[in-house]
């Protein structure tokens, strides 16, 4: 990567109250490489050039940090997390976390395998599936702090995709645009009937450009009902 792009990165972190350390800076790298890399196999991400991966992919990432609720001893599940975002980067930021990536195409978990392999990370487990079926899994099922979702349904969709894996009294931390405010006012009924509220919401603007974004903070109140989720056809055809 170059100075320049490193020190994009490291000046961006500064920017979301992050600092970010020599062995971070190295990690980032390696990550960026290996990306790179894979990418010509496989199409894990659009965003190829050094520049747009540190804004769009790293900063994006370490945005979750603004909802205070990540400070590295959680139990984290990123649900369909493609090519590791956001939770890699955050993995890298916080050492200690405990985390589970799940998604649904092979071929990703073998680049993820292979990413938490190079970058010597400790307690990640990559999981090929569907989240709608691990979500019945009493292994994973309400044992997680805080799930993790970036640009993978519309809200009242990844409501019941990602509440059945939080316990009660953790959270969900969506990644979502700046037109957030329709999808919110269609999940209503999701969130009463899986029993949780939006909590917060914060607007962040991607350090280096305009482009806004939303994180929604919603918290789990209740038990999810062991009907949900349901078999994923149901879910996309009749949404909550």
């Amino acid at each position: 990567m170059k100075k320049d792009n490193i020190d994009l990165l490291i000046k961006g972190a500064e920017s979301l109250g992050v600092n970010l350390q020599l062995f971070h800076v190295e990690q980032f790298i390696k990550y960026y490489d290996l990306l790179l890399e894979w990418n010509q196999k496989m199409n894990l991400t659009a965003i190829t050039e050094e520049s747009d991966v540190v804004v769009k992919h790293f900063l994006d990432s370490l945005t979750a940090k603004i909802c205070k609720k990540i400070n590295g001893n959680e139990r984290i599940i990123d649900v369909g997390a493609g090519a590791g975002f956001p939770s890699i980067p955050l993995k890298i930021l916080y050492p200690s976390l405990k985390l589970t990536i799940v998604d649904s195409l092979k071929k990703r978990t073998v680049f993820l395998n292979e990413l938490v392999q190079q970058l010597h990370l400790n307690d990640v487990e990559i999981i090929h599936g569907r989240a709608e079926d691990l979500g019945k899994d009493n292994s994973l099922r309400e044992k997680f702090d805080i799930s993790l979702s970036r640009a993978v349904a519309q809200l009242n969709i990844l409501l019941e995709y990602c509440i059945p894996f939080v316990k009660v009294d953790g959270y969900l931390i969506a990644f979502k645009g700046s037109n957030v405010d329709e999808e919110i006012a269609m999940s209503n009924n999701a969130l009463n009937t899986l029993k949780s509220q939006i909590e917060n919401f914060f607007e962040v603007t991607l350090p280096y450009t305009d482009i806004v974004h939303k994180l929604l903070l919603i918290r789990k109140l209740g038990t999810t009902d062991m009907k949900y989720p349901r078999k994923p056809k149901l879910i996309e055809k009749m949404p909550l």
